[in-house]
């Protein structure tokens, strides 16, 4: 893979998405296969005077250790993240997977005992990336499987995934602030508004985001990023929304999914592809209430790769989240659940705030 184009990935990642301070102590977890990444991430963010340390998995790690684990160590929490979720100023996730489906038939109770293991932590994190006091990046180091799954080389995925984050720009901090300023504008205008209204094919739902705060997503905490979301009232939820693109949620694939609201609870759920998972999911506490609503905005991913870090932000898609609030927004909802659901907007959709036409075949019209 083009040194260069790592230089510049690492560049933007550790002194734009991280802003990276001297003194600051970062902790990086990926797998073997972003080594080559991690190498120039650890370069730059040493050059910037960082404490760096770091965490590479290898291949099926999280399966071996579900598989072959006893009750005991499912209730043992991973010190070393522990540590880190607590301590550290800075932390850049990669995704680079070896195999996108390899934990898709591990036991499920023991997937959800290994997450309620995990849940103190989560909150703990949740709570430090809202008050600011850890940045996070989470960010993707192509690889044969995400290749694969996405239907494309690994020379055409790894262009994907470079322009998604417009690393070809001639300077990508910049293109990233001026998306921070065009984004601004509309995060500025939802901050004022009360009902918020999807209608699509198979979508007419409504929901409530009075005082709720919507945030900007411009590359710091994700990268690529380009969405704006927040989280609805929590029972103000009414209506039946259909998501058209399919996604991976804990090693399967599940395809058009229906969901049916009432006063915020998930009353009813259909999948043409995958509704054993639907059901087992929705038995979780708080996976049956939204955690987030939001609006993808990048319109250099223009396809869906079943990747959510990617489709959610497709540009011209809305997706809404069962499950864990991000408390940054103001919503309360808790689960060990955080599911990304995606729909495509592009052919007749429309977004009505208070009553205004505000974003039609996906566009803003403000």
């Amino acid at each position: 893979m083009n040194s260069s184009i790592l230089k510049k990935y690492a560049d933007l990642l550790v002194h734009y998405s991280l802003d990276i301070q001297p003194g600051d102590k970062l902790f990086i977890q990926t797998t073997t296969l972003a080594e080559p990444l991690v190498r120039e991430v650890f370069r730059t963010a040493i050059k910037a005077g960082a404490h760096v340390e770091y965490q590479l998995e290898f291949s099926e790690a999280h399966k071996i250790k579900i598989d072959n684990s006893e009750e005991k160590q499912l209730n043992q929490p991973p010190v070393l993240y522990a540590h880190a979720m607590e301590h550290f100023d800075a932390y850049l996730k990669i995704m680079a997977p070896y195999n996108l489906v390899e934990n898709q038939n591990i036991d499920a109770q023991k997937q959800r005992k290994h997450k309620e293991t995990l849940k103190p932590i989560t909150e703990h994190y949740y709570k430090r990336t809202a008050n600011g006091s850890l940045k996070r990046t989470l960010c993707l180091y192509p690889t044969q499987a995400g290749a694969q799954m996405a239907g494309m080389s690994l020379e055409e995925y790894s262009h994907f995934v470079f322009n998604a984050c417009h690393l070809f720009d001639k300077d990508p901090k910049i293109s990233w602030l001026n998306i921070r300023k065009e984004q601004q504008n509309i995060v500025d205008y939802l901050n004022k508004v009360d009902k918020v209204q999807y209608i699509t094919k198979g979508t007419d739902i409504q929901f409530s985001v009075k005082e709720r705060k919507w945030i900007n997503s411009d590359g710091r905490t994700n990268m690529p990023s380009g969405e704006v979301f927040t989280g609805p009232i929590e029972d103000s939820v009414n209506g039946t929304v259909y998501f058209s693109l399919p996604s991976v949620f804990e090693g399967h694939i599940v395809k058009g999914i229906t969901l049916t609201v009432k006063d915020g609870k998930i009353i009813d759920w259909k999948a043409e592809e995958g509704q054993e998972l639907l059901d087992d999911i929705f038995k979780v506490p708080g996976a049956n209430y939204f955690g987030e609503v939001a609006i993808g905005t990048n319109y250099n991913i223009q396809q869906a790769t079943k990747n959510i870090l990617f489709d959610e932000k497709i540009g011209g898609t809305i997706h809404m989240a069962v499950g864990q609030s991000y408390f940054q927004t103001g919503a309360k909802n808790k689960s060990i659940i955080h599911w990304d659901m995606i729909t495509d907007m592009t052919q007749g959709g429309k977004i009505i705030a208070d009553g205004k036409l505000i974003y039609e075949n996906g566009q803003f019209l403000i």
